[in-house]
């Protein structure tokens, strides 16, 4: 078999994988009790996602949007998920500390720009070599 072949027909046969976009809805509290996460989390910055009762918020300091991606070679799609969570939560977490709030409130998946909201799981796109997860969320000021 001549190389120009043998070249097309790997490569044919290769692009399906490379281009996998699963989405996948994960459970929150997971990626939230890994290790990774408690010892990254910011205790002083609440996070309350999809429809959760959250206190009576003092001001309202706008609405904030995070996309962040994660190599996911030689993990698990659940792996990468996790650590994209993870990075999109410190994100809003960070923005929160930057507007002066102590709160992310209404947190929602915004993956390709479809929200989902849910107490209980995010949504994320995983691929043979990435996985993302968009979120959004609002930041408050909560009274004391």
């Amino acid at each position: 078999m001549n190389k120009l072949l043998l070249t097309t027909l790997l490569a044919a046969l290769a692009h399906p994988a490379l281009a996998r976009d699963d989405q996948h809805m994960y459970p929150i509290k997971d990626a939230l009790e890994a290790p990774e996460a408690q010892s990254k989390l910011d205790k002083n910055i609440k996070l309350f996602f999809g429809n959760q009762p959250y206190p009576k918020s003092a001001k309202a300091l706008g609405e904030w949007k995070t996309n962040k991606k994660t190599n996911a070679f030689n993990k698990s799609d659940k792996q990468a998920c996790e650590w994209a969570f993870l990075s999109a939560v410190l994100e809003l977490q960070e923005r929160a500390q930057k507007e002066g709030g102590n709160a992310v409130v209404g947190i929602k998946s915004n993956y390709k720009s479809i929200e989902r909201s849910s107490e209980d799981e995010y949504m994320c796109g995983a691929g043979a070599l990435m996985a993302g997860v968009a979120l959004k969320g609002t930041v408050v000021k909560l009274s004391k």
